[in-house]
């Protein structure tokens, strides 16, 4: 029927039928830029992270004029306030505001911060929310710009960082459907702490080595089970965001570097390229932000 109008709201969103199509209008919508990429002359495409409908692609017109209210607002790592209208996957954006509330990352902090960035981008579709998710990235943000603070005075924070970076890790792959069950191996056995595993794409976990333990190879990254071995101690770890040993969190980065490569599809990924090239240059640079 033309002429047809009806809306529903569900907080800041009204969703409004006409002629048979869908056309959103968002209000007041929490975000975070992600990517920006040039529209026609003066206009940019903002890949935004919203928290009530995930990623987003917005077209922020006139945002590349000099005198465009836009330029300023629209900054990474920041916390926005969005409005945007339009249906399909290319929507107007109507309005953005600055919320402020914590610093954004700097120095090692902002590297992390963009491999966040990066692996929101490639493995998040778009339209698809996870609050959750949403809301481990800022917290991540948060931490980051802290370690920064704590890093420019003098105190060693690469374990804090690493921490940080693999707990993000694990709750994208989780929110995304691509985490492995840590808690059960592969013959639905309950993970041990003191064991040893190997995980595949197609079986999960499975046992490395029977009889292997944690007091056996304290830290397979030299040991005979190989540096693909992952013990049970940092599956627990990683399932309850809690990595406390410098053993743990080898093991834990080896894991989650091989779970996101197998779904990248051995894709590179371009802050982890940049993050080498600089440490060609630095060799006592961190690596923190490589998965």
């Amino acid at each position: 029927m033309t002429g047809l109008r009806t809306s529903r709201r569900c907080g800041p969103t009204a969703t409004v039928a006409e002629s048979g199509a869908l056309r959103q209008r968002i209000h007041d919508e929490p975000g975070f830029l992600l990517h920006t990429v040039p529209w026609r002359e003066t206009s940019l495409i903002a890949e935004v992270l919203s928290r009530h409908h995930g990623r987003v692609a917005l077209v922020a017109k006139g945002a590349r004029r000099a005198r465009s209210g836009l330029r300023a607002v629209l900054l990474g790592f920041q916390p926005l306030r969005l409005a945007w209208s339009g249906r399909g996957e290319l929507r107007n954006l109507t309005a953005a505001e600055w919320v402020g509330g914590f610093g954004a990352p700097q120095a090692e902090g902002l590297m992390c911060a963009f491999y966040l960035n990066e692996l929101l981008m490639r493995l998040l579709p778009r339209d698809d929310p996870h609050p959750q998710l949403y809301d481990a990235y800022q917290q991540a943000l948060l931490e980051l710009g802290e370690l920064d603070t704590v890093a420019a005075q003098a105190r060693p924070v690469r374990a804090e960082r690493e921490e940080c970076l693999r707990r993000f890790e694990w709750i994208l792959l989780r929110e995304s459907g691509y985490a492995p069950d840590l808690q059960h191996d592969a013959e639905g056995e309950p993970t041990r702490g003191e064991a040893w595993y190997r995980w595949s794409p197609e079986g999960g976990f499975r046992i490395a080595e029977p009889g292997a333990t944690a007091t056996s190879h304290p830290d397979s990254h030299a040991g005979a089970l190989g540096p693909e071995a992952v013990s049970g101690a940092a599956l627990q770890g990683l399932a309850n965001g809690v990595l406390d040993s410098d053993g743990v969190r080898r093991q834990a980065k080896r894991l989650t570097r091989s779970i996101l490569g197998y779904y990248l599809e051995g894709k590179a990924l371009k802050t982890r390229q940049l993050l080498r090239e600089l440490q060609a240059h630095d060799p006592g640079r961190s690596e923190d932000a490589e998965s």
